[in-house]
């Protein structure tokens, strides 16, 4: 789409169909709603009995493109599409995938009274960091590379994946996991693509390293979110509703009265001190 905002940029799309096509009033409220949670914008067409595309910036996007647009998300007559564009392709997916549960909810699409599981699998062991240009771990740096050191030397870092998974329930994650890494050689290579030397390896994770000298066991493992799962059951929209005693927004425990101000002999106990930024007030003594 040369030309418009979704030049060089990443872009998410979905289709929203519903028993009467969208009015343009309930579109813009989708475009403010996108602008509260941080988008640029919402670019959205509807789909005539034709299959032409209507919208604000139908006229900017060509024929061909429109069709490969349309076939893309599987649209029909009725249909509204709405895009999200932005640089980083993971920003552009959370805020569409903030917006489908939006607009779901608000058009009445959500199933109720179910429960929809899925296993995530077959994720990325390094990610490529927009910013820097460098490959980085893009999750638990400590599990096993799918195909182990012959993927970690044979394969572009990008295309290594790792045996890493999660079950998600309606949307939610309930449990995460992974096959862990049980090799020396293997931790090493692992973190040297990731731009580590041995030495800061050995420095940062002595106790694995140590452990894998030693022949540590194969082991995998996966830790469920309880908390997640009771506020499922509960039907609760927010999991602060299912925990006994909850953190502020200020991540203040109230019950423990938590965080609180440290006596100048905890600190020197500690050889710590504080800086209070500029014009701030001193903290008070406990």
């Amino acid at each position: 789409m040369s030309g418009t905002s979704f030049a060089d940029a990443h872009v998410a799309g979905m289709r929203v169909w519903s028993e009467q096509p969208l009015t343009r009033s309930q579109l813009d409220r989708y475009v403010a709603r996108a602008q509260e949670l941080g988008a640029a914008g919402l670019a959205w067409f509807v789909v005539e009995d034709d299959g032409a595309l209507r919208g604000p910036l139908a006229r900017h996007v060509d024929d061909a493109t429109q069709a490969a647009l349309a076939a893309a998300l599987e649209a029909r007559p009725g249909d509204a599409l709405m895009l999200i564009a932005d640089a980083k392709r993971e920003r552009a997916q959370r805020l569409l995938g903030a917006m489908r549960t939006h607009v779901g909810e608000s058009l009445g699409l959500l199933e109720a009274g179910a429960y929809r599981f899925c296993w995530v699998v077959d994720y990325p062991m390094y990610e490529l960091d927009e910013e820097t240009g460098k490959i980085e771990f893009s999750h638990n740096p400590f599990s096993m590379p799918q195909g182990g050191l012959d993927a970690l030397d044979a394969l572009d870092p990008l295309d290594v994946k790792a045996w890493q998974y999660d079950v998600i329930c309606n949307g939610y994650e309930l449990s995460s996991g992974a096959v862990r890494n049980h090799r020396l050689d293997v931790m090493e290579r692992a973190f040297e693509i990731a731009g580590y030397t041995r030495e800061q390896v050995e420095e940062r994770f002595g106790a694995l390293w140590r452990a894998f000298q030693l022949g540590a066991p194969p082991h995998a493992g996966i830790a469920p979110g309880v908390d997640r799962i009771v506020m499922l059951i509960a039907e609760e929209p927010n999991i602060r509703e299912v925990i006994a005693f909850p953190m502020n927004q200020q991540a203040e425990d109230l019950l423990m009265g938590a965080p609180a101000p440290a006596t100048p002999e905890q600190l020197a106990e500690l050889h710590l001190r504080t800086v209070p930024p500029p014009g701030a007030a001193p903290a008070a003594r406990a």
